[in-house]
């Protein structure tokens, strides 16, 4: 028996686990203090009424022999598919149901995405970077690029003559730094992976935080994204479904050939979502289920304001907060840990170190909108006179 020895090759824990760690640590020798959380980009406004209301029906339709169903289509039900391409087309971008793959995330798709690539590729990944990305190229063997994301570029990067890459992650609005691209600069991606022959890996988790019209939410808003790009989208923080599991991923009938390779490998290590899960799902994208979310979104971009405003205040630079739920501050004169230390001793305020994303993330820190805005507030005023 043989091993994978590229898991040999990985960093000793996960990044969020060192934060939960320390967190647990101090809350034990200080069981007296009030511990606020802008750490992990986890939601905690309930599920929209619609998609309860939807997941009910869904249980007793189960419940019954007329109505009970097991197995579903590979690629989801269609009344989740077809639902996804009318919110698409309300955008104005048009996709064929057969492109749709509904899943239980879109981290396990940006994930398992890499079983139909060989190994042999090169992938360019921004840095910072939201940990999967690097890490299931590591787990799989396969060459990796950095591309630095950094203040100068507005932790934007965009691509240049001497770059050379197959596999191209983007993420947009971006986890950890908020950084939107515009369409032009999505469109210099666009137009540099046609040249190259390489795929875009999109990932558009955070697209409903998009507030500015003029941004785009899909890249296949751009021209030409639909013979190069892979879409990856979820309702975890779109819809609250960060513990229930549901996301789908569009990949184009136009792009080689990985859509009949994306469905073959999904029929032979996936069974799919469950039936009450999609049936929620569809919930969402229905009008009262689109008012609904919009609403709860709307806490979370209050909060966003609320933490960029204090921010401002300070004189702390940062990006984020007006089209994502996610703020990356410029720590203060001190490395990403001994901040995220200071914020935990002096103010009882978690957030994430920037260093745990990359090399270019030493120095910067990355603070959550997905709590109440009480807290939120009593948060912000305590950064204030920690830091004011």
């Amino acid at each position: 028996m043989k091993i994978n020895k590229n898991y040999a090759k990985m960093k000793d824990g996960y990044l969020f686990a060192e934060v939960a760690k320390r967190t647990a640590e101090y809350q034990k020798a200080n069981p007296d203090k009030k511990i606020i959380r802008l750490g992990i980009g986890d939601v905690t406004i309930p599920l929209c009424k619609a998609a309860v209301e939807a997941g009910v029906s869904a249980v007793r339709e189960q419940g019954e022999a007329d109505t009970f169903r097991g197995y579903g289509p590979y690629r989801g039900y269609e009344f989740l598919t077809n639902a996804v391409v009318d919110y698409y087309k309300k955008r104005g971008v048009t996709i064929d149901e057969s492109e749709v793959f509904v899943s239980e995330g879109a981290k396990n798709d940006v994930a398992n995405i890499l079983d139909i690539f060989d190994a042999g590729n090169t992938a360019l990944i921004p840095d910072p970077v939201y940990p999967v990305y690097y890490d299931t190229n590591v787990m799989n063997g396969a060459k990796i690029k950095l591309i630095d994301a950094n203040k100068s570029n507005g932790f934007l990067p965009l691509p240049h003559k001497k770059l050379k890459a197959d596999i191209i992650y983007l993420c947009s609005p971006n986890n950890p730094t908020g950084a939107v691209y515009n369409k032009e600069q999505l469109k210099a991606w666009v137009d540099f992976v046609r040249g190259a022959g390489a795929v875009i890996l999109f990932d558009a988790a955070y697209e409903f935080y998009v507030r500015d019209p003029s941004l785009p939410r899909s890249i296949y808003e751009v021209d030409g994204a639909k013979e190069c790009a892979i879409e990856f989208c979820s309702l975890s923080k779109t819809a609250g479904f960060t513990g229930v599991r549901c996301g789908y991923t569009v990949v184009p009938r136009s792009l080689y050939n990985l859509n009949a390779l994306w469905l073959r490998r999904q029929s032979t290590k996936f069974n799919g979502a469950s039936y009450i899960v999609q049936r929620m799902a569809a919930a969402v994208f229905g009008p009262e289920g689109q008012k609904q979310i919009a609403d709860n979104i709307g806490v979370y971009m209050k909060n966003a304001a609320l933490i960029s405003e204090t921010l401002s205040d300070l004189g702390i630079f940062h990006t984020g907060g007006a089209n994502s739920p996610y703020i990356w501050l410029e720590c203060p004169g001190q490395k990403s840990w001994d901040f995220f230390d200071l914020l935990l001793s002096r103010a009882n305020v978690v957030g994430t170190p920037g260093a745990g994303f990359g090399k270019c993330g030493e120095g910067f820190f990355r603070l959550t909108a997905f709590n109440n805005f009480a807290e939120t507030k009593q948060a912000t005023e305590r950064i204030k006179a920690v830091l004011g």
